[in-house]
């Protein structure tokens, strides 16, 4: 069963970028959702992920600590909304493990895996509230971040 496909909804909430992978689907899962693969490529270097926990689940944590050049911290927690092996993880800040309201949130991120042949299709839609929350996710540099994400994803992914 294929899980459904994401579009860009809603241009004036929704930010998405998407690269091929040249691995299976089921390898890029284990990129994903492995923490000691994902801290190998998931912070835009040379940032890095100090830290990174993953119980892959609805209502479970997914939390990494990406770690800037100068040593400054950042740590993110989300809450896994939906697991579809090898096809589809949605996770959101906008609650915390365990389905707890959080007291801030900014995005919702669905994330796909698309079987081309013998590559996999990787495609992240960010969900934003408003439309300022969208232009600030553009203007951090979603694009730039993600997309360069994505293609460490591309490289770390064949060597795993």
């Amino acid at each position: 069963m294929n899980a459904p496909q994401p579009r860009l909804q809603d241009p004036s909430l929704d930010l998405m970028v998407e690269r091929v992978v040249h691995v299976s689907p089921e390898r890029a899962w284990a990129a994903w959702t492995d923490p000691d693969h994902l801290r190998r490529w998931y912070a835009p270097a040379p940032g890095l992920i100090s830290d990174c926990e993953i119980d892959l689940r609805p209502g479970g944590v997914f939390r990494f600590v990406p770690r800037q050049p100068d040593g400054v911290e950042n740590p993110i927690l989300c809450c896994y909304l939906e697991v579809v092996p090898y096809q589809r993880l949605v996770w959101t800040d906008a609650l915390r493990p365990g389905y707890r309201p959080a007291p801030t949130g900014f995005f919702t991120a669905v994330m796909t895996l698309e079987a081309q042949g013998a590559a996999t299709l990787c495609r992240t839609v960010a969900l934003h509230r408003n439309e300022a929350d969208r232009n600030q996710h553009a203007d951090m540099g979603f694009y730039d971040g993600w997309g360069t994400v994505l293609d460490q994803l591309g490289a770390y992914a064949p060597t795993m």
